[in-house]
C-alpha cells in the first residue's frame, strides 16, 4: 500500500516538473523579447532624424507609450494622420524590417466640414514630399488614405494608433466613418490605440465639439466601443494634472502654439504647465 502510494506520488510529480520547465521556458522567451523590444525603442529614440523631436519626448512619452499599447518589432502598425512624422520616425526603425508601417490619413470624401476636407486632401502629397528627407531606416513604409482601404488590406493589421486627432474627426463628422474603416483593417486580435487631449469630466457640452482640442474621455470611450470595439484599459501615461483644460484658445493655449500668451510672463506661466492633459486608451476590435 506504501509502495503504491509512493508511485503515484512520482507520477505526478512528473508533469507538474514537466510544467514548471515549460513555464521557466515561456518567462525565459518573453523576457528575451522584452529586452529586444526595449533595445529596439532605445535606438529608434536615439537616432539622428528625431534631433528635433527630443524636445518633446517629456510630453509625449514614447516608449511608454508604445509599450502600453503593446507595440512589438515586426508588428504591422497604421499610424492616423502621421503629419510631420513625429511618431513615424520612432515607429519606423522600430517596427524594424520584419514589420511594416503604414502613415494611414483621413479621407477627404467622408469629411462635411469645408475646411477640413480641404486640409486632410493634401495630406497624402505633404507625406510623399515630406518623407524622403526624414533618412527613415526600418519598416517598409506605406502612405495611404482611408478611402484606398479595402477587402486586399482588411484583417491585416495589429495596430492602429490615432495620436491627438480625434477631435479632428470629429469637428469634421467623419470620425463613425473612419472608425468602421479602422475596424475592418484590424486583425482579429488587432487593437486600436488612443491619445487624446483631456477634457475635465464636468466640461460643458459646447467645449468639446472639436473645435478646442479637448474632449471628455468617457466621451471617447462611448464612441470608440460603439463601432465595434472594446476598452481594455485606460492609462495616466501622458496625464497632465498641472493643465486646466479649459483654455478658451483650447489646448493650442498651451506649449509648443502658446496662442493668446501676449506677454513673457504668460508664455512662461504656460511653459511652466507643460502640454495638454491627455487621455491614454487601448481598445480591442470585437468580431
Amino acid at each position: 500500500m506504501r509502495f503504491t502510494f509512493f508511485a503515484a506520488a512520482i507520477a505526478l510529480a512528473v508533469p507538474v516538473s514537466a510544467q514548471a520547465q515549460d513555464h521557466s521556458a515561456h518567462q525565459g522567451h518573453v523576457a528575451h523579447q522584452d529586452h529586444a523590444a526595449h533595445m529596439a525603442m532605445q535606438a529608434a529614440l536615439a537616432q539622428e532624424n528625431r534631433a528635433e523631436d527630443k524636445a518633446r519626448d517629456q510630453y509625449r512619452h514614447p516608449a511608454e507609450t508604445l509599450a502600453f499599447f503593446d507595440v512589438k518589432p515586426g508588428m504591422t502598425v497604421a499610424d492616423f494622420m502621421p503629419s510631420s512624422g513625429w511618431y513615424t520616425r520612432v515607429l519606423v526603425p522600430y517596427l524594424g524590417a520584419e514589420g511594416r508601417y503604414i502613415g494611414l490619413n483621413p479621407d477627404p470624401a467622408l469629411i462635411s466640414d469645408e475646411g477640413g476636407k480641404a486640409y486632410s486632401s493634401k495630406l497624402v502629397g505633404n507625406f510623399a514630399a515630406q518623407s524622403p528627407t526624414w533618412a527613415l531606416s526600418g519598416a517598409p513604409v506605406e502612405n495611404l488614405s482611408s478611402a484606398d482601404l479595402g477587402e486586399a488590406q482588411n484583417g491585416t493589421v495589429d495596430r492602429v494608433l490615432i495620436f491627438r486627432e480625434m477631435h479632428n474627426l470629429k469637428r469634421w463628422g467623419s470620425v463613425g466613418a473612419e472608425l468602421d474603416r479602422i475596424h475592418a483593417l484590424l486583425k482579429d486580435d488587432g487593437m486600436l490605440g488612443i491619445v487624446q487631449h483631456r477634457a475635465k469630466a464636468d466640461a460643458p457640452d459646447d467645449y468639446v465639439t472639436g473645435g478646442k482640442g479637448y474632449l471628455r474621455q468617457a466621451d471617447v470611450v462611448a464612441l470608440v466601443e460603439s463601432h465595434g470595439f472594446e476598452l481594455v484599459k485606460a492609462g495616466e501615461v501622458n496625464a497632465n494634472p498641472k493643465d486646466p483644460a479649459d483654455w478658451e484658445g483650447g489646448v493650442w493655449s498651451l506649449p509648443p502654439s502658446y496662442r493668446g500668451a501676449d506677454d513673457d510672463a504668460e508664455r512662461a506661466r504656460r511653459a511652466a504647465i507643460g502640454e495638454s492633459d491627455r487621455m491614454t486608451l487601448l481598445f480591442r476590435k470585437k468580431g
